[in-house]
């Protein structure tokens, strides 16, 4: 697990901010040994994965961006490398 997904914090202010991809009010799915059927996924527990599943798209997007904005070309010729 990478620490970022532990933690977030705000670029430009460096405060922490809130995790939208868990709530912890709808984690019910602690199971027993004893339990042994699978369970069933309802339309609100797929509709919260795909939305939590396009945050993360985004959030490497942006990563993504930003890694390119910092090892770019331009970035390279204005330190005077390669």
């Amino acid at each position: 697990m990478i620490l970022r997904e532990l933690f977030y914090f705000d670029r430009t202010t460096a405060e922490p901010v809130e995790d939208n991809r868990y709530d912890p009010q709808y984690d019910s799915s602690i199971l027993k040994p004893s339990d042994t059927r699978k369970t069933r996924l309802t339309l609100r527990q797929i509709n919260r994965a795909r939305k939590s599943a396009d945050l993360h798209k985004k959030e490497q997007s942006n990563d993504l961006e930003f890694i390119k904005q910092m090892y770019g070309i331009a970035a390279q010729a204005a330190v005077g490398g390669v």
